[in-house]
């Protein structure tokens, strides 16, 4: 169990229900559609449900693996009520991602060094901040890198996020060079003792050659500091954008090792569907999902818990919900 957990549980299910109340209508929406009237399992009913899980944003690949999955349990089978369909399409869902959760960093080294990427307009640096206040809630020493350097207002922006989770930062002026501001801050972390190095990249286009090769360079400057830096590199993903950030994860990572996601924006989209997508297709773990505007809106990521949310167990209240 990850020590944030520790620190934040209470009201963390009523958040994630709440920030995924629009993804949660939408797919209730068309899954009525799908089962209401119909008492048997049948091809038609089969088509219908593969285009209202397309729509929801769950994906072609994905969907066909759900449906082959449920044809194998349920093909032809004769039911009595919308509910049994229901709960095996939930469960088939469930079965998918089985093993597929994030889980807990383990064994982390001090101090722990973050590499946080992705594009401009993603959320970025509101995650870092996010995740900077979080470990500090949980105890930890915090510093922040701005390696960001190629717009003066990334460099200001983390400065804020920095003073509002109450964590140290290193910067450097705008221009300067992205390893030096890495070196610099990991050599400043290990004089202090910080425990959490997070440091920021810049967010050009995830197709820019320059910046792949910057991020290369990046990392080398860290691990001669610390060895073995970066520990985790997470890549910052816009959830509202849909299937193009399946896309858009899928040409990052191709160009640079990525060992986690972090899913932004799922409060104000009714595109939460994509993150079944995400998590079935690239093989690397979502770390985070960001559901809302306040710091402890940033949740670990666990398949099972959301999948509750986008799917609630009880399937007339939801049904109900989502037609209201």
């Amino acid at each position: 169990m990850s020590f944030f957990k520790r620190i934040f549980s209470g009201k963390q299910k009523e958040s994630l229900d709440s920030g995924l109340a629009k993804s949660r209508t939408n797919v209730f929406q068309k899954l009525t559609k799908v089962f209401t009237g119909r008492r048997r399992v049948d091809e038609d009913l089969m088509e219908e449900l593969e285009e209202a899980l397309i729509t929801a944003d769950v994906g072609v690949e994905t969907t066909m693996k759900i449906l082959d999955r449920l044809r194998k349990r349920a093909r032809f089978e004769a039911y009595a009520e919308v509910e049994e369909l229901y709960t095996m399409l939930r469960e088939e869902i469930a079965g998918l991602f089985e093993g597929n959760d994030s889980g807990p960093v383990k064994d982390m080294a001090s101090p722990h060094v973050v590499m946080v990427v992705g594009v401009n307009g993603v959320g970025k640096t509101t995650s870092i901040g996010k995740l900077a206040w979080r470990y500090k809630q949980a105890g930890k020493r915090v510093l922040l890198g701005a390696a960001d350097t190629f717009r003066a207002a990334a460099i200001d922006q983390l400065t804020v996020w920095s003073e509002r989770a109450g964590v140290e930062i290193v910067a450097q002026h705008m221009g300067a060079d992205p390893a030096a501001v890495a070196y610099d801050t990991l050599e400043a972390a290990v004089a202090r003792n910080s425990e959490v190095v997070i440091i920021d990249t810049a967010g050009r286009l995830h197709n820019k050659r320059g910046l792949m090769e910057e991020l290369t360079k990046v990392r080398r400057i860290m691990d001669r500091i610390v060895p073995g830096a970066p520990h985790e590199v997470l890549l910052v993903l816009d959830g509202s954008t849909g299937q193009n950030a399946v896309e858009q994860a899928k040409q990052f990572t191709s160009a640079t090792e990525v060992t986690g996601l972090v899913l932004t924006k799922l409060d104000g989209t009714a595109k939460g569907g994509v993150v079944l997508a995400i998590s079935d297709q690239l093989n690397i773990p979502v770390r985070y999902v960001g559901i809302g505007e306040k710091m402890e809106d940033l949740q670990d990521f666990e398949m099972i818990e959301f999948i509750d949310s986008l799917l609630p167990e009880n399937w007339e209240d939801a049904a109900q919900a989502a037609q209201s």
